[in-house]
């Protein structure tokens, strides 16, 4: 057989390991290993797999998700969170939507600490969904804002996703992160515009919320200075060269356990949680980069990529054209595959491809995370909605997926809006201390 055929044999085994409940690590490590070993050999195979898992787990940049994993859980435990969604509940919880309104900008400042889609949309369910059904605020804007809220974990920084796919392409950890913030803010704006449209049509599911003086507002917003503090420093150190990523993680974590402490919640308990919940979360992470850097030497080998350039360009589409049939594949397959899974899996095809027509690997990143975040919430198998079920089990899941529609739409305007005008993308990276 050809390698070629290999490479897509390959890719129907990892997809039937995957179907069959196989974790994603497992499955990239099995197909990577016994591809390797049907191209190349035994013995080739075996020094790929001693080789990367060594070189995988000593790269010091890939210190910075254990660090700002643990910024987040400590953050949460801190009651940050709620801290920003009150404030913003007593700022503009009075208007029709508010709390809705309130719950996007809340994921969007603790997504500016977890880094994780999931943690941001479990935080702000128990935080946030209460509140909306004491107010009878209809459950499809409730739980679509609590679902789509918890995306732009992935999106703004600091991001997991941006850190897997700057290991597997080598770009900057750092650059990627400032790519995000413009896209992040832009889209949390056009989250607040689809509750605004959704709201002016069908009032009854964002009732207006009670009025708060201003001391109580100028209140909420100091206890939110702790949150906002965090995400300055970090974020902003990035941007001006004083700290590296993986500095300016473990500055956050630190600053992080000084809120929990000062806050009375630093007990041994509470330690012993985020911890665990920290060491679970990073080892599933590099579990899954082990697999890929296995499974990607063997993609490699087949020669699958450049013949899927090959015969996408003889397709004459174009390069736009190209672009948005890679954007809708990943749509697809977002669908009914989580979306760093189907990242590290695609990577390695796509990336060369997408390179060989001439875009910037950094906007890319930012592209490529937008449409994974799409995938968090689209029905079949929406990460991010089975997630909010879980957090409110009397919601039915069509209700959700319902809820989800609007917030949708603004994704694929954001998304239209980043391909049509990179430097949306590109204006703060390319900006930023070098």
């Amino acid at each position: 057989m050809s390698p070629e055929t290999y490479g897509v044999l390959g890719f129907l085994a990892l997809f039937a390991l995957l179907g069959l409940g196989a974790p994603v690590a497992i499955a990239l490590l099995v197909v990577g290993f016994a591809g390797t070993v049907a191209l190349s050999g035994f013995q080739a195979a075996a020094f790929t797999l001693s080789g990367q898992i060594f070189a995988t787990v000593t790269v010091y940049e890939l210190t910075i998700i254990p660090l700002f994993i643990l910024m987040g859980n400590l953050a949460s435990a801190a009651g940050l969170s709620r801290d920003l969604f009150e404030a913003a509940h007593k700022i503009i919880g009075h208007l029709k939507g508010g709390l809705a309104a309130a719950t996007i900008m809340g994921c969007a400042g603790f997504a500016a600490l977890s880094g994780s889609s999931i943690a941001s949309a479990i935080t702000m369910g128990k935080v946030a969904y209460p509140e909306m059904q004491r107010f009878n605020y209809g459950d499809k804007l409730a739980t679509g804002s609590i679902a789509a809220g918890g995306t732009l974990g992935i999106l703004i920084p600091p991001s997991t996703g941006f850190v897997i796919y700057a290991v597997l392409t080598e770009e900057s950890i750092g650059r990627l992160f400032m790519a995000g913030v413009l896209p992040g803010i832009l889209l949390t704006t056009l989250f607040l515009v689809a509750i605004a449209v959704v709201t002016f049509f069908w009032p009854e599911e964002g009732p207006r919320g009670p009025v708060f003086s201003t001391r109580e507002k100028l209140a909420s917003l100091f206890r939110a200075t702790g949150i906002g503090s965090i995400i300055f420093i970090t974020i902003g150190g990035i941007y001006t060269g004083f700290f590296t990523p993986v500095e300016a993680a473990g500055v956050g974590a630190f600053f992080a356990l000084v809120m929990l402490v000062l806050r009375r919640k630093c007990t041994l308990q509470t330690l012993y949680s985020v911890s665990s919940e920290t060491l679970k979360t990073t080892g599933m992470a590099f579990f899954i980069l082990v697999g890929a850097n296995v499974f990607a030497p063997f993609v490699a080998l087949s020669h699958l990529p450049a013949t899927i350039a090959s015969s996408m360009t003889g397709l004459e589409l174009g390069v736009y054209g190209t672009l948005a049939l890679i954007l809708l594949g990943y749509v697809i397959l977002g669908m009914f595959i989580e979306g760093l899974s189907l990242l590290v899996i695609t990577l390695p095809i796509v990336f060369p491809l997408v390179m060989s027509l001439g875009f910037d690997p950094i906007w890319l990143g930012v592209v490529m995370v937008l449409v994974l975040e799409m995938g968090l919430i689209s029905p079949p198998v929406g990460v991010n909605v089975f997630i909010v079920k879980s957090v409110v089990p009397n919601v039915r899941i069509e209700t959700i997926f319902a809820g989800i529609m609007p917030f949708w739409v603004a994704m694929i305007a954001t998304l239209a809006l980043i391909v049509a005008f990179p430097q949306i993308a590109l204006l703060l990276p390319n900006a930023m201390y070098n």
